[in-house]
């Protein structure tokens, strides 16, 4: 199993962040072929302190093959194209395969 867990810090306007990410980039980043799973929250809590992070998304994919294929995509540049239309913070994109 391989994971990608994308981490954005806060954005300058979080309401227009969340309106984009659920209505446009969502929708292009669930058409990643090879995608096994996504999910994601704009929930993100650090216990006593503010979170570095606004929201968090991670997916499983098969394999790193399969999400290097993905990134590589016709859907996958559509995705990466579109990360500077809503995250004014940025994104930290990590992948790795998980061990159990």
């Amino acid at each position: 199993m391989h994971k990608v867990l994308v981490l954005y810090p806060p954005p300058t306007d979080p309401a227009a962040f969340e309106e984009h990410y659920r209505t446009v980039h969502l929708p292009l980043a669930r058409k990643l072929p090879g995608m096994l799973a996504c999910r994601f929250t704009l929930s993100v809590d650090a216990g006593d302190r503010p979170s570095p992070y606004f929201a968090i998304f991670e997916a499983d994919f098969p394999d790193e093959e399969t999400y290097a294929a993905a990134m590589a995509s016709p859907e996958g540049q559509a995705v990466g194209a579109d990360v500077p239309n809503y995250a004014t913070g940025g994104a930290v994109v990590l992948h790795y395969d998980v061990e159990s």
